[in-house]
């Protein structure tokens, strides 16, 4: 006759927020002092379109086009505004 197992209940730790992650965050806030929403949406457009020309303008991929220039351009833009590393 095989055992009763008993049900184990898990319990998972939240880790902290790294520093580097919190640090983001809030440079990716003050992006409107660095770049005018305006300028910062330009930006995304172009990168988008460049985006949709490398792949010959096919159709279906507007989002993910414009979601990667929107990733693309905000790291572009906190890597210019980060302190240079020694």
């Amino acid at each position: 006759m095989p055992r009763d197992k008993t049900p184990v209940q898990v319990t998972v730790k939240k880790r902290a927020p790294r520093k580097a992650a919190t640090a983001a965050i809030k440079s990716i806030t003050n992006f409107s002092s660095f770049v005018g929403p305006e300028k910062r949406a330009a930006l995304i457009a172009q990168a988008a379109y460049f985006r949709a020309e490398k792949r010959g303008f096919a159709p279906g991929h507007e989002t993910a086009d414009w979601l990667a220039a929107e990733h693309e351009v905000d790291a572009r833009l906190l890597r210019a505004e980060s302190p240079p590393r020694v």
